[in-house]
Formats: C-alpha cells, structure tokens, sequence
C-alpha cells in the first residue's frame, strides 16, 4: 500500500492507480470489483477494521464489500440514496447498455446496509459531503483539517483512452445525471481541497490545474 496522506493508504495494484481502494485508519472506502477480492484480501491482511464505507454503490467499487464486511463481521456504509442499489433493490447500473454490462461482470453481492450515511455525517475522522449525478447517493469523504478530499468518481484523473492521467469528467454513460455531478465537481471545488484521491487515476495534487479544470466546465 502507499501512504497518501497521513493515516490515507492506498492500495496498491498491477495498473496501478485505476480501480482504487483506500484504507483511512481502519475504515476501508470503497471495495473494488468482485475480481479485485485477493488484492484487498490480501493487503488488508490482518489489520483492524471498523467499517466499509462506499463513495457510492457501483460495480466497481462494491465488489468485495459482501465478502469483507462478512469475513471481518463489520458493517458496511453508504449513503441513504444508493442503499437500494447496495441491498439489490434497485439496479447500479445507469440506462446504458456498458454500464448495464459492467454490472453483470464486477459486482459483488447485495448486502445490508448497516450505517446510513448522509451529508455532514463524520466517517473515520472525514466529513460526509453528498455530491450526487454519477450516482444518486456519490459522496465525498472530506478531512477538514488538512484538506484532503477521497471523492469516488465526482472526477477521475485518468484517460480511459491512454490511460494516462488526465482530469476528466465521469463519462455520461456511467451517469445518472451528468449536469447534476458538474454541480458537484463544484461542490469539490467550493470545498478548497489540498489533496484529491480519485477512484480512478492518480491522486491529484495540483490544485491550480484543477481549479483551471472546473473553470472549463460549462
């Protein structure tokens, strides 16, 4: 794992950073694919756990989340907007036709939601920030006093294309509302983070490039 900021891991992987996990303290945010279950067994290893907290409840970042919040006997967090999809109420999948595929071949399991997140919650010493549009219940987990922001896919630093990194809007296929996730890359903005951990792509350090990033936004 590498260290991020203080207290932040994230875990390491062959494509190195493009599906990422990140261990705070002892709350793991976001649990990958399903087929990503022996790179976060096997770097978690037997560290303590408390929770399993999602940014948001898509294929690949609840893949392990059943199967770790079961092996581990902890509860599994997210926001009160994706609980339906996280306990397979409700399908994670947007309209399209790649992200209904993504579904059938990454996700893990439902399973029951036992804490219910909501906007200005506290998870592992991070402020929960909704911030909605690439899901209906994306959060920002959000460390006041250093300013470090893990914010899920509101962005991604990665070209899916080169994959090289690259600061980018979630592509519309994977939204739910892509008008609405402007609104909160934004919200990121207004937030005046020092260090953002994506869930795809490299952590973004450069706040000036990002600033000029959200500046472009129509």
């Amino acid at each position: 794992m590498k260290e991020m900021a203080k207290d932040v891991w994230r875990l390491d992987q062959r494509i190195a950073p493009l599906i990422n996990v990140y261990l705070a303290g002892d709350v793991l945010i976001d649990a990958g694919r399903r087929q990503d279950r022996k790179r976060v067994f096997d770097q978690i290893g037997g560290r303590d756990l408390s929770l399993v907290a999602l940014t948001h409840a898509h294929a690949d970042h609840q893949g392990v989340a059943h199967e770790l919040c079961e092996a581990r006997q902890i509860p599994l967090a997210c926001h009160a907007e994706d609980v339906g999809a996280m306990e397979g109420r409700r399908s994670m999948s947007s309209a399209s036709a790649i992200s209904r595929s993504i579904v059938r071949r990454w996700s893990g399991p439902p399973h029951k939601v036992d804490r219910v997140l909501r906007g200005d919650d506290e998870v592992g010493g991070f402020r929960v920030v909704h911030a909605p549009g690439h899901s209906p219940g994306e959060v920002i987990f959000f460390r006041e006093d250093d300013g470090v922001a893990i914010c899920g896919d509101v962005i991604r630093n990665l070209s899916y294309a080169t994959m090289r990194a690259r600061l980018l809007e979630p592509p519309d296929a994977f939204n739910v509302d892509s008008v609405q996730n402007r609104e909160s890359i934004r919200k990121l903005a207004e937030l005046e983070p020092r260090l953002i951990l994506p869930g795809h792509g490299p952590a973004v350090r450069d706040m000036s490039a990002f600033k000029r990033f959200v500046a472009r936004l129509a």
